[in-house]
C-alpha cells in the first residue's frame, strides 16, 4: 500500500506559477512510476505529465508541454509539477498518482495503482 499526499495548490493569476509536491509513505518510492493528472469540474480525468522510477524518462501533455515540468527526488519520497505560465484553462483539482509498471510514463489513469486526494488550483483571468 502506497499514501500520496498532495499539496502546493491555490489560487494564482494567469501568468504565475505554482509548484505542486506529493510525498509517497508505505512502500519503496523507486518501485513505482509517478503521474500528475487533473480533473475541472464536470470533466474527466486528463493525463498531465509522468516520469519513470529513476527520472530519466518523462512525458507531458500537449496541452502542458513548455510550461510544466514533472520531476522527482527518491531520497525525499515526492515528486513535483512545476507549473509555469498558467492558465485560466488549467483550473483543475490535481493529483498524484503511483504506477507499478516503474519503467513506463502511463497515461491512462487505469494504469495506476495509487492516488492521492488531490490539489485545488485555481487560475484568474
Amino acid at each position: 500500500q502506497v499514501q500520496l499526499v498532495e499539496s502546493g495548490g491555490g489560487l494564482v493569476q494567469a501568468g504565475g506559477s505554482l509548484r505542486l509536491s506529493c510525498v509517497a509513505s508505505g512502500h519503496t518510492f523507486s518501485r513505482y512510476a509517478m503521474g500528475w493528472f487533473r480533473q475541472a469540474p464536470g470533466k474527466e480525468r486528463e493525463f498531465v505529465a509522468a516520469i519513470t522510477w529513476s527520472g530519466s524518462s518523462t512525458d507531458h501533455a500537449d496541452s502542458v508541454k513548455g510550461r510544466f515540468t514533472i520531476s522527482r527526488d527518491n531520497a525525499k519520497n515526492t515528486v513535483y509539477l512545476q507549473m509555469n505560465s498558467l492558465k485560466p484553462e488549467d483550473t483543475a483539482v490535481y493529483y498524484c498518482a503511483a504506477s507499478g509498471s516503474k519503467w513506463y510514463t502511463a497515461q491512462r489513469p487505469l494504469e495506476y495503482d495509487y492516488w492521492g486526494q488531490g490539489t485545488q488550483v485555481t487560475v484568474s483571468s
